[in-house]
């Protein structure tokens, strides 16, 4: 299964849910390959990887091939990305199948892996689009605060476009709230509005409130390698098998 971490709104979990979702699947006996997506790099960073390792950028550019830019960390593939990848976005912007370049590049290798996941930038941009063109569901995260409804507006609607014009077998895997605290009023209440107005599936397993998942990128590691006990490490496993078990 290829997996798409998507939101057009910054801040709301992508980064975070891509590597402890990876990193929990693959404790789960799950063969998993993490791409960094994002120009920002902000996966590759999270890790601890070298800023000097070849990136997915590498592949794009014909001086790597995919399988010298894979490496191992946690337990699950990783394919890092830098600033660089910006300069594809732009130089593919005349390219006839500028929509499906990186499903060119990962289809000869996706048989390798039962789950594939994509940690996309948090915009409707052309490398958000080819994520989407590559994957067969989508997990949007999602804080649950007002202003986080327009970003899942968006990316619903993004998804709508991709599935009906690029990739009809496209779908929500389901809605992850992160950073969660019901005993906020509001929490309960866009969480509600959700339910009512989204016809989108969402997962039973929300992510709590965890200041171990905030310090864990500062160390270059997952949740599971920095603190294992940790309500953040539990709420991430719960939810990969909760994927394992509905999937």
């Amino acid at each position: 299964m290829i997996v798409a971490i998507a939101n057009h709104k910054g801040g709301s979990g992508k980064t975070t849910t891509s590597i402890n979702l990876g990193v929990a699947l693959a404790n789960l006996d799950k063969k998993v390959l993490l791409i960094d997506f994002d120009p920002q790099g902000n996966l590759s960073y999270s890790l601890g990887l070298d800023e000097n390792l070849p990136t997915i950028f590498d592949v794009f550019t014909g001086d790597k091939e995919i399988k010298d830019v894979v490496i191992n960390c946690e337990g699950a593939d990783v394919i890092p990305a830098n600033m660089d990848l910006a300069d594809i976005e732009l130089s593919i912007q005349s390219v006839e199948n500028r929509l499906f370049v990186l499903k060119e590049i990962i289809d000869p290798i996706k048989d390798q892996y039962d789950f594939i996941i994509i940690d996309c930038s948090p915009s409707k941009s052309l490398l958000t689009i080819n994520a989407l063109v590559l994957a067969d569901k989508v997990i949007s995260t999602i804080l649950l605060d007002v202003l986080s409804l327009q970003g899942l507006n968006q990316i619903n609607k993004t998804v709508n476009d991709v599935k009906n014009g690029f990739n009809n077998s496209l779908s929500f895997l389901g809605v992850l709230p992160v950073n969660v605290d019901l005993r906020n009023n509001i929490s309960n209440e866009v969480l509600d509005y959700i339910k009512e107005n989204f016809d989108l599936p969402l997962f039973d397993t929300f992510i709590r409130s965890n200041v171990k998942l905030i310090e864990a990128p500062s160390h270059g590691s997952s949740i599971f390698g920095y603190n294992r006990n940790s309500n953040g490490a539990k709420d991430y496993l719960s939810l990969a098998k909760e994927i394992l078990i509905n999937n």
